[in-house]
């Protein structure tokens, strides 16, 4: 069961390969998880002002529910949850912030797919699309007789661009860095007519499912110029009478004819932000804002339904960091202990096994979007507003590259530079020691704690932002930890770059991102309600909305004294 439950799994796996930064050995020190004691279900209750617990248990296993489907996205299931969203906000009384009067910013979203019937031949003879290869293009291209010229690495060609200049130029791929190296050549283009990389077979079933895209002038969403074809390693070898290991770059292959046929059409449900305003008490104040945002999206549902408990096992022994990790295998006494662990736990919970296809997004960001619901009726509730207007912005689409934040940064419903701050919140329902929060910037595995929160950028743009959280962490007694690690500069893994948050920073808006970190239910179908430490969430949510209330009550904005980034440039930690 193990071994078909790892491939299964590939494909709910995919999506974080595209955002991980390198294959990672176990994490040193293994915590076991503690027995679950929540219930798989929970009904509703009515929710109170304060920020509890029990409302946020209640918020989250509506949102996270199988109902929303994963909520990907421009689906169903992501509209169902922007629509509890939005009836939550008009029940606390807010005002509506998006488009036309309403509580929805809808962004030009669309898809882009290839159709089946696309073609490669090599020699006159073809290939098949979906076993062999995919494609990804800006638009349909037909393209004859192309000479077939081997690259070398993807992220480290060896071939100028005269050489790849009119060819079908293929690369292999090393690692995720690779993949970082494919989604540069996706957003910049190539001198040559096609590329082609070489990946795991598992692979091309991601590459072939259509891609979204904010179809926008200055959204920026990656998509290649140049076609790209992802080949398998067999496929490649057709390409080059034999295997592209150990070619040489510049080394020349066969002809090749490309037929790419692209479809561009709107998504079926629409992708929205969900924003709304508490305004402020204060006249002169009000028409300034401090945004609490989170994103209201996940990854949708995997291809194949995966064995729930046994996954979760496995992940939590042998991927401590969930999607980061997808690439480490069970050792032959790792999978030992699986089996012993799921076998006791089969026998304490007979007649509960379940396959499961959806990935719920409890964690990531479930916490985050009822954390930020919770913060709007608390302080909805208050006899006195802060001074300043507070700003909800539940962003769309953070899960592909942080496009519902980047469309309201670029065509924001407030003057954007009324915007003093920017508190984001992504994935705040774990933390405890036996979850992997992640590494420092020198390989060192982290862990969380009773008191735990991440936080980073905090001190990028505003030192003055930075020490008001922690002051307000110790004068006001949350008594939270703050763990700074994945704030380094230089951290492979730049979080720093990777949440909504930068959306605000890259056009100079004060921000700090707020998390609990990672852990081995990242990006996986197991990141469900039971999970979660509602507790522990609470406390965070507490200290969050305490420094809100504290920036938008100061009688100056936030003193921005670090220089600001290019807004359209890369983001580099």
């Amino acid at each position: 069961m193990m071994k078909r439950l790892v491939l299964a799994g590939l494909a709910g796996l995919v999506p974080g390969l595209l955002t991980a930064q390198g294959p990672k050995q176990p994490a040193a020190e293994y915590v076991p998880a503690p027995a679950t004691t929540l219930p798989l279900k929970h009904a509703p209750r009515p929710t109170e002002a304060a920020i509890t617990p029990g409302d946020l248990m209640t918020r989250l296993y509506i949102f996270a529910d199988d109902s929303m489907m994963g909520r990907r996205a421009g689906t169903e299931g992501n509209t169902r949850g922007t629509d509890y969203i939005a009836r939550e906000v008009k029940r606390l009384g807010l005002t509506p912030a998006g488009e036309d009067g309403t509580f929805f910013q809808t962004l030009p979203f669309k898809t882009r797919s290839v159709d089946s019937s696309s073609s490669l031949s090599v020699g006159g003879a073809a290939l098949a699309y979906g076993t062999e290869w995919a494609g990804r293009a800006d638009a349909s291209a037909k393209l004859a007789d192309l000479p077939v010229l081997f690259g070398g690495p993807v992220d480290d060609p060896g071939v100028s661009a005269d050489q790849m200049r009119g060819k079908l130029v293929v690369f292999t791929m090393q690692g995720n860095g690779g993949f970082r190296a494919v989604r540069a050549l996706m957003r910049q283009g190539s001198s040559a007519a096609a590329v082609g990389v070489v990946v795991p077979p598992p692979f091309l079933g991601f590459f072939h499912r259509p891609s979204t895209f904010v179809d926008a002038p200055d959204a920026g969403t990656p998509h290649p110029d140049t076609p790209i074809l992802f080949l398998t390693a067999e496929a490649a070898g057709k390409l080059f009478a034999g295997s592209p290991d150990g070619l040489a770059p510049g080394a020349t292959g066969a002809t090749a004819s490309l037929d790419l046929i692209v479809h561009l059409e709107p998504v079926p449900y629409p992708a929205r932000n969900v924003v709304a305003i508490l305004p402020g008490s204060d006249p002169k104040l009000r028409s300034e804002y401090v945004a609490i945002g989170a994103h209201n999206d996940h990854i949708g549902m995997t291809q194949r339904p995966v064995d729930h408990d046994s996954l979760r096992l496995y992940n939590h022994l042998v991927r401590p960091g969930g999607a980061e990790d997808s690439r480490a295998q069970a050792t032959p006494e790792q999978q030992q202990e699986i089996n012993r662990q799921l076998a006791a736990w089969r026998a304490a919970h007979p007649g509960t096994e379940r396959e499961d296809s959806i990935s719920n997004g409890a964690d990531d960001d479930g916490s985050g979007s009822v954390s930020v619901l919770e913060m709007a009726e608390h302080l909805a509730s208050l006899k006195t507003a802060p001074r300043r207007s507070i700003l909800f912005v539940w962003h769309v689409g953070e899960e592909l590259g942080m496009l519902g934040s980047g469309y309201f940064t670029d065509h924001p419903t407030v003057p954007r530079d009324s915007i003093v701050a920017q508190l984001n919140i992504d994935m705040v329902g774990r933390g405890a020691a036996w979850d992997v929060t992640g590494e420092s910037k020198d390989g060192q595995t982290l862990h969380g704690s009773p008191n735990y929160l991440q936080i980073v950028g905090s001190h990028r743009l505003s030192t003055e932002l930075g020490d008001l959280i922690e002051q307000v962490n110790r004068a006001d007694k949350h008594g939270l930890v703050f763990d700074y690690s994945m704030d380094a500069n230089g951290h492979p893994m730049n979080i720093y770059c990777r949440s909504d948050h930068y959306s605000y920073a890259r056009y100079g808006i004060p921000v700090a991102f707020f998390t609990t970190g990672g852990h081995s239910d990242y990006h996986q179908v197991t990141d469900e309600p039971q999970y979660i430490d509602y507790d522990h969430m609470a406390r965070v949510d507490r200290l969050i909305e305490d420094v809100a209330i504290h920036v938008a009550n100061l009688d100056h904005r936030v003193v921005v004294d670090h220089p600001r980034p290019d807004p359209h440039g890369s983001c580099q930690q």
